[in-house]
């Protein structure tokens, strides 16, 4: 069985493997990862507020500006809430190199303009294969318009462009108002690849002791339909690679996935569930499929339930909502 894929112009021999979590902070989690067969390592993000707290800290230590420092730090995340800091980001991207056979791609998270963006160069240099660019924002300025927010990630992307040669994908959310008219603005922009989606997570309200909670739900299957639609959508509109993120879980939504056009897939939620073999689990699972189903390659299968290549592409679009709404009926 032919399963060899192209992603970010890296040649996997098959599109599975684990996407940005935790799991890349312990070495030996990493090489069992490999174990079970994952075709590349993804990094979890090295935040923005990480690398400016630590640009600030360096600046006020060396400026003497002892009596403000500790009330400007104030306003970013405390180093021990992460396992790696952007030292140890920078490092840990070497030491997963040294310890695998497969691409390593690491991450930038951020949603601003600035000099933190300059990591992607020495992410680069500490042996990364490529670079997500992960633009997660919950956008809660009512001047700011969806304008504002889309021209500025893409002038982010050009920047991180002009200071690397890696490929770099952008980890995007499903919320933006044309999201195909973005993604073409990314692709011109230089995007080597979309990653669909980012998941958000809301906190919850404690009522009794009037505090808010932060409540890490891990995905199901039931999420996977927004990603199908949307790179079923968009495939064959924006030349660029695709990864589905979020929602697979077993053998079939991986098939779902590449029939509707992704390259690659990423698993999270259930090898946190289930251990870094419930990657190879999945992917044996779906071998055997495309041999049930004849299928003799991964190129055949993939795009073949894309917009402009499934029986009704309308059900993409508005007549979807339009006939999912006449088909209630009343126990």
């Amino acid at each position: 069985m032919d399963l060899r894929t192209t992603y970010l112009g890296l040649s996997l021999p098959h599109p599975f493997m684990p996407g940005a979590s935790p799991m890349v902070d312990d070495l030996d989690t990493v090489k069992r990862l490999e174990d079970a067969g994952a075709a590349a390592i993804v990094m979890h993000s090295l935040f923005e507020e990480q690398i400016r707290r630590e640009q600030l800290a360096t600046f006020l230590h060396t400026e003497m500006h002892g009596e403000s420092y500790a009330e400007a730090l104030y306003y970013f995340p405390r180093p021990d809430s992460f396992a790696l800091g952007p030292e140890e980001y920078l490092s840990q991207i070497g030491r997963i190199k040294g310890a695998v056979q497969v691409p390593v791609i690491a991450s930038l998270n951020g949603t601003s303009l600035g000099g933190w963006l300059a990591y992607a160069q020495l992410m680069e240099q500490a042996g990364a294969d490529a670079l997500e660019l992960n633009v997660y924002a919950v956008p809660s300025n009512p001047d700011e318009t969806a304008l504002d927010i889309e021209t500025r990630t893409v002038e982010m992307l050009r920047t991180l462009k002009a200071k690397v040669g890696i490929p770099v994908a952008v980890k995007l959310s499903p919320y933006y108002t044309s999201l195909p008219h973005f993604a073409s603005q990314l692709q011109q922009a230089g995007a080597d690849g979309l990653v669909l989606f980012n998941r958000f997570y809301q906190p919850e309200i404690d009522p009794e002791n009037l505090d808010l909670e932060r409540q890490l739900r891990l995905s199901h299957s039931d999420e996977l339909p927004l990603r199908l639609q949307w790179i079923a959508l968009l495939r064959d509109r924006v030349p660029v690679s695709f990864a589905v993120t979020g929602g697979v879980h077993e053998a079939t939504d991986a098939v779902k996935a590449v029939m509707a056009g992704a390259d690659v897939i990423q698993m999270v939620s259930a090898l946190l569930r289930r251990g870094p073999a419930q990657l190879r689990v999945v992917a044996d699972a779906f071998v055997r499929w495309m041999e049930e189903h004849e299928y003799s390659s991964l190129a055949e299968m993939k795009g073949s339930m894309s917009r402009s290549s499934c029986p009704d592409p309308s059900a993409y679009e508005r007549a979807n909502y339009m006939m999912m709404l006449q088909s209630w009926r009343n126990a």
